[in-house]
């Protein structure tokens, strides 16, 4: 509670500062502490091949009110008579989550009621996941990037910070090969490298498939038991976690495999100009998520120890002090 409030004061003395007045959003920390869970909507956008894409949405977005003052004045103040400027108002970015592979955007709810208090916040269900249209078509990354396109264009989320994981890392990258940076506040990476397969990593991926064809149930008990969560959680949750995933036909977790093996984004991470953080789990994959980071300019790199593949979900306090100083520093 008192990082929020630390956010909350953050924001007003930058806003303060913005304009060289009083700072404003005034008794937003004062109430911080009774604060209710924030009020969630959830709609759907249409996709130009007719998908429709689920999303859950909470929050506003957070818009700083311009303001006349006296001196000193800010550097982008227009001088009126009386030696009196007018700021410009300040627009705080929106926040999507996209989860991975077979993952629905619930997921990320510690994020959502987190962040919703002070952000307008979207998860969204990517194609043939959650609550989105079943679909064997568009089941590779550089479709689904599209899906990501449309999302933020229909919603207005521009400018927005993309937090993506897993297999939506490969798909962010698509989308930066797709349609530039653009629409980006910044890009928050979690625990996935922007594809290129070694030939090393041919028995491995077939494994994969073999046991999804095979033993679908049993597969999706291990992907998520056993890769995505390291820490306690109550078995209600993962059960749910487990549903969701074996909701995803099988015919189409294997082709978001397939589609996801053969995809290489690496070229694209040079040309990635607004800030980033990645965010691994220790393991022993890890050493071509951190050849990305040294491949994207002016990146940063965390490193979560003893967190499942899912580390937000693991270590979710952690992780939201970790994007929460992210958009901070994107204010400052």
């Amino acid at each position: 509670m008192r990082k929020r409030q630390q956010r909350l004061s953050f924001l007003r003395v930058a806003a303060h500062a913005m304009v060289c007045a009083v700072a404003f959003f005034a008794g937003a920390a004062s109430g911080a502490a009774n604060e209710k869970k924030p009020a969630e909507r959830s709609g759907f956008i249409t996709t130009s091949d007719g998908v429709k894409i689920h999303y859950i949405e909470a929050g506003r977005l957070a818009i700083s009110p311009s303001a006349q003052i006296g001196n000193p004045m800010p550097k982008d103040a227009v001088i009126k008579q009386g030696e009196i400027g007018l700021s410009a108002s300040h627009r705080f970015p929106s926040i999507l989550f996209v989860p991975g592979w077979t993952m629905p955007g619930w997921i990320w709810q510690s994020q959502i009621d987190y962040f919703a208090h002070d952000y307008r916040v979207v998860a969204m269900d990517p194609r043939s996941q959650g609550q989105s249209s079943q679909t064997g078509d568009g089941l590779y990354p550089a479709s689904r990037a599209r899906d990501i396109k449309a999302v933020v264009d229909q919603l207005h989320l521009a400018p927005v910070v993309i937090v993506s994981w897993s297999m939506a890392v490969v798909e962010t990258m698509a989308y930066v090969d797709q349609f530039g940076t653009g629409d980006f506040a910044g890009l928050i990476l979690v625990d996935n490298d922007a594809g290129g397969r070694a030939p090393a990593d041919a028995d491995q991926d077939f494994g994969l498939l073999k046991g999804v064809l095979e033993d679908r149930k049993n597969a999706a008990n291990g992907f998520i038991r056993d890769l995505n969560f390291k820490k306690p959680h109550p078995e209600e949750y993962v059960n749910k976690v487990v549903q969701a995933s074996l909701q995803v036909p099988t015919n189409s977790a294997v082709a978001l495999l397939v589609g996801y093996f053969t995809a290489d984004y690496r070229p694209v991470l040079a040309k990635i100009d607004k800030p980033v953080v990645v965010c691994a789990a220790k393991s022993g994959y890890m050493s071509t998520i951190v050849a990305m980071q040294k491949s994207i300019p002016s990146s940063k790199l965390e490193i979560f120890d003893g967190d499942g593949h899912a580390l937000f979900v693991d270590d979710p306090d952690k992780f939201n002090a970790l994007v929460e100083d992210f958009l901070l520093n994107l204010a400052r």
